[in-house]
């Protein structure tokens, strides 16, 4: 009997993006469009965390797990302009359907193709081993003081 696995996805960026410095966050899914359950979203975490931790929940489960920079916004109005540009993006999508993915980012221009891990040559054979619970908690400090900082 062939096993299945999961799917990730997550962006492929440049190793200079400032995107990378970013704290990430995973949400899992089903995999398929018959399954029907809420979405689990667990971060924030490093980037390299967060792709490790996804890799090893997907790489025995029908799941798809997407990882994602998360952009701290710290008022209303940064979150209304967000929200104005997701909605611009789609309407633009529809009206001309050969956008380049990047062209939905604004001005976040270091932004490059998604990069579906598992269906992507560079996969390696195994998926990564999960970061030990300390290294995570060591990141998401990281990550607190970073956004503390902003």
């Amino acid at each position: 009997m062939m096993s299945r696995v999961g799917a990730l996805v997550t962006l492929e960026l440049p190793d200079d993006s400032p995107i990378l410095a970013l704290p990430w966050i995973i949400t899992f899914g089903p995999l398929d469009d018959d399954e029907e359950w809420e979405p689990v979203v667990c971060g924030p975490y490093e980037r390299p965390h967060a792709l490790a931790l996804a890799e090893s929940v997907v790489a025995d489960e029908e799941l798809m797990a997407v990882v994602e920079p998360l952009l701290p916004r710290v008022s209303a109005e940064e979150i209304r302009a967000e929200i104005a540009a997701a909605q611009i993006a789609v309407e633009a999508e529809d009206e001309a359907a050969d956008l380049d993915d990047t062209s939905i980012y604004g001005d976040y221009e270091d932004l490059g193709e998604e990069e579906v891990i598992g269906e992507s040559p560079r996969q390696p054979a195994h998926p990564r081993q999960p970061p030990d619970p300390t290294e995570v908690r060591a990141g998401i400090a990281r990550i607190a003081a970073m956004l503390a900082r902003r």
